[in-house]
């Protein structure tokens, strides 16, 4: 009856108002909650706070819980301020892993013996790096020669492996089926005389190799780490314009890299460009080396047989168009069918099956690519 007659002490001296003749008020009279509370104190040892408005008689809080509100001083008991949702940084650190900071990588690192690049360190010490990043480049940099060089010293490559781990597989990929496909249709084309023509067919396959790597090197995704300055020039917002695009028009959004529609858009057509600067310089390259050695070999033995030297700009144009609008073309939608499919459940659970499917859909595009240019260059009188 002490306790009890404390509290009721301690809620005469909260919640006393004056009138007239200063007779003090009691205004929390319910004896039947007062004993009900006495109960509870004596079961338990969490505190109470005991609060009087009006008419009502005891108003009980848990741990500062005071129906939200917010004049205890407590936090409250239901975890408050709503639901946080699953926003675009819970998603990307459930994709990338959490942003670890200058300090830690740096200890990561040593734990390696590796050495990050300027680059790197500058990321990590102004906004800090993924840990799925990090923990790929200090993966692959220690692996063997040529790879873990190359992550050390090329940052192209280091930036499209961090993206995309099977970069190189399908890089080698293109290559093969590519060089495959072609020797194929060299014997068939030369016969009795490939090896009699072994040069032309030598410099066409190096060439070819050359633009593989582009095809497939300029649609790859990678990671953008320095972060890009702005000039006032025309140039120097056309570069950083152009910097902003995403690599393909089907490339997936990470962090750092969001694309809006029209960016997509133009990407089709900036890529287009590069394609096709590629392919004619590719074309000068490879025709001019094809031409120089059946001239000097007609200079030595002439033939009836021989056929008309092809123009220079002419097969040059039609290397350049060709990539520029077909291969451009079909090399997105094979970007595109590539990512699906390795976003898929299945492939995440077989990673094999993504592989599968990126050695069938080049080998098919291949074949159906290497037809449609024999048709073009007929089409355009090249040959």
């Amino acid at each position: 009856m002490a306790l009890l007659q404390s509290s009721l002490s301690h809620i005469s001296n909260l919640s006393i108002s004056s009138n007239k003749t200063q007779i003090p008020q009691f205004k929390c009279l319910n004896l039947s909650k007062f004993v009900s509370l006495q109960q509870s104190i004596m079961k338990t040892d969490r505190f109470f706070r005991i609060t009087c408005t009006g008419q009502e008689s005891i108003v009980r809080t848990v741990d500062g819980g005071d129906g939200g509100n917010g004049k205890g001083g407590f936090p409250s008991d239901n975890n408050g301020g709503g639901d946080d949702g699953d926003g675009g940084g819970d998603y990307e650190e459930k994709e990338f892993g959490p942003i670890v900071k200058f300090d830690e990588v740096v200890k990561e690192a040593e734990k390696l013996g590796a050495k990050l690049p300027i680059d790197m360190l500058e990321a990590a010490k102004t906004t800090g790096i993924r840990r799925l990043i990090l923990s790929r480049y200090l993966d692959m940099q220690g692996s063997a020669w040529p790879l873990g060089f190359l992550m050390r010293h090329c940052s192209m490559l280091r930036n499209r492996m961090l993206a995309d781990p099977s970069f190189l597989f399908k890089v080698g990929t293109e290559i093969v089926i590519d060089s495959c496909c072609a020797t194929f249709a060299e014997v068939q084309k030369r016969g009795k005389d490939f090896w009699a023509e072994f040069e032309l067919y030598a410099a066409d396959l190096l060439v070819g190799i050359v633009v593989d790597i582009a095809l497939v090197g300029m649609l790859a995704p990678y990671v953008r780490i320095r972060k890009q300055s702005v000039s006032s020039s025309s140039f120097g917002r056309f570069r950083h314009a152009c910097g902003a695009l995403p690599s393909s028009v089907f490339e997936a959004e990470r962090p750092g890299c969001k694309f809006t529609l029209q960016q997509r858009i133009s990407t089709f057509f900036y890529k287009g460009f590069l394609y096709g600067s590629v392919g004619f310089g590719c074309g000068l390259v490879g025709q001019g080396i094809a031409n120089l050695i059946m001239i000097a070999k007609r200079s030595i033995k002439k033939s009836e047989e021989d056929i008309p030297v092809p123009p220079l700009i002419g097969s040059a144009a039609l290397w350049g168009f060709f990539l520029a609008v077909s291969s451009n073309t079909r090399y997105q939608i094979i970007n595109g069918l590539e990512r699906l499919v390795e976003a898929s459940p299945v492939a995440k659970r077989v990673p094999p099956v993504a592989l599968a499917f990126t050695v069938g859909v080049r080998f098919a595009n291949n074949i159906y690519g290497g037809m449609q240019f024999v048709e073009w260059a007929k089409l355009s009188g090249v040959q």
